[in-house]
């Protein structure tokens, strides 16, 4: 009997055996009940080049939207069955955003207060869903040693020392952390795929989900690889090659919630099989097309995963099975991966023609004046926005256009030209150029006559594109 075409919709890759499908009616007493069972989801465009089917974790169904729920709610179980923690005390840790967002969810079922310490590379969306949960944030500096006592490292170790009845988390040397995915993401993940996994990808900083995950898989297949995506700037891709903590390996980078400074407690050296390094640009550039193309809105360190995964393509079978951690939701990188501006201001968007560069420069309002304003007012704007051009209009159309350097040559034969109306002194319009125009054609339009061009975009509004713009922008 074929399959009714409104059931085709559900049918799973032939890799998996199809299980039956019902209504979960399950209700829960608390949130934390929802943590974990995230679905495993085949990936198909952006990784069509690879040889083998790739899936995705997506922890970001986790109800604090990232993996790190798991490990934070099983270190408070075992903190609070040691006694480290009593009713009503606080939380502390330093945390990226994703550790502390579990220990919140936590904190608010459990009846316990947190502080949080995290570093200003973090996004601000991070910093402001943590205090919409009630938690104090702290922001410490990224660029100081982590023994630097405005680390957050330090800062927070500090502030469970100082306050009575807290509890100092430490994800990164705290064991309960890979234990987490040792207990639930491993089996999980085996279970999925019905033992057939030959490859586990993991973006790595704390190391427990690496260890916990990998440790959990390899007893069960001793020949399944373990993969870690890894940042340049992190000294941990040298020490798994090496075995040395190479303190000139270490650099600033963007990417966020993977590498590290130094090594965590959780790391098992003999748990991953390859340490890949990815940098800051191809880890966000594939975030957005992971988003894009997949319709999984995914953070930063699943755009490194994926690309750095393509590195290593070279090394993969047909016959391969290839499960990919995404560890958190994209709504925590919509003030940077996810905004134009912010990837063009760092030279990660790809600027060729036009329409690339208006959408790397966001919303800016376009300063005009009338023909009948006087031209004292077209300086006093010039003044105002510190800008060297300004297109006339008349009824809503382009008619012309004030220079700094028309006016200049104005005013030095006759002072008084400050007093017309800009009708009587203006310059042609600036040019108005296609989207489609490739940035390296913009010189034929723009001299030294005028130091801009006009864009108008699909909704009909016109945008100034000047010679700075598009040296910043060919300059990346």
């Amino acid at each position: 009997m074929p399959i009714p075409a409104s059931l085709k919709f559900f049918t799973f890759a032939p890799y998996f055996k199809r299980k039956a499908m019902t209504p979960d009616k399950k209700v829960y007493d608390s949130i934390l009940q929802t943590i974990g069972n995230t679905p495993l989801v085949r990936l198909n465009k952006v990784t069509a080049s690879l040889p083998c089917p790739v899936y995705a974790k997506v922890e970001y169904f986790n109800p604090g939207n990232s993996i790190k729920d798991r490990m934070a709610i099983k270190m408070l179980d075992v903190a609070e069955e040691q006694g480290l923690i009593k009713p009503g005390g606080t939380i502390i840790e330093g945390t990226s955003g994703n550790t502390g967002m579990g220990l919140a969810l936590g904190a608010i079922a459990r009846g316990y207060k947190c502080i949080f310490t995290t570093t200003d590379k973090q996004s601000k969306e991070k910093v402001d869903i943590l205090k919409a949960f009630g938690a104090e944030v702290i922001v410490c500096p990224t660029d100081v040693e982590p023994e630097d006592p405005r680390s957050y490292y330090s800062v927070s170790a500090r502030l469970a020392r100082e306050i009575p009845n807290s509890w100092y988390v430490n994800q990164y040397d705290n064991l309960a952390n890979r234990d987490a995915h040792y207990e639930q993401t491993g089996p999980e993940i085996w279970e999925q795929t019905e033992g057939k996994i030959t490859h586990l990808v993991v973006a790595t900083g704390t190391g427990g989900t690496l260890t916990g995950t990998g440790k959990y898989l390899k007893e069960q297949n001793p020949d399944i690889q373990v993969w870690a995506i890894d940042s340049y700037g992190s000294l941990l891709t040298k020490w798994h090659r090496t075995g040395e903590l190479d303190m000139n390996e270490v650099h600033s980078y963007i990417t966020e919630g993977i590498g590290e400074d130094f090594l965590p407690k959780n790391y098992i050296r003999e748990v991953a099989d390859h340490f890949e390094q990815v940098t800051d640009k191809d880890g966000a550039v594939m975030a957005r097309k992971i988003t894009k193309d997949e319709g999984i809105f995914v953070g930063y360190s699943a755009g490194s995963a994926i690309a750095g995964l393509h590195q290593l393509k070279d090394r993969l079978k047909p016959t391969d099975l290839v499960v990919v951690i995404f560890h958190d939701h994209g709504s925590r990188y919509v003030g940077k991966v996810y905004n134009d501006e912010w990837m063009l201001d760092r030279g990660f968007l790809d600027v060729e023609t036009v329409r690339d560069l208006l959408g790397g420069l966001g919303r800016r309002r376009l300063v005009t004046i009338d023909e009948d304003a006087k031209v004292s007012q077209a300086i006093d704007l010039m003044k105002k926005y510190d800008i060297e051009q300004i297109p006339v209009m008349r009824d809503g159309e382009i008619t012309g256009s004030v220079t700094q350097v028309g006016l200049f040559k104005r005013m030095i034969d006759n002072y008084e030209v400050k007093d017309f109306n800009v009708a009587d002194v203006m310059d042609a319009p600036l040019p108005v150029v296609e989207l489609s125009l490739r940035l390296d054609r913009l010189g034929n339009f723009i001299n030294k006559e005028n130091g801009a061009v006009l864009a108008k975009d699909d909704s009909g509004q016109y945008h100034i594109l000047t010679k700075y713009d598009i040296i910043n922008a060919l300059s990346k």
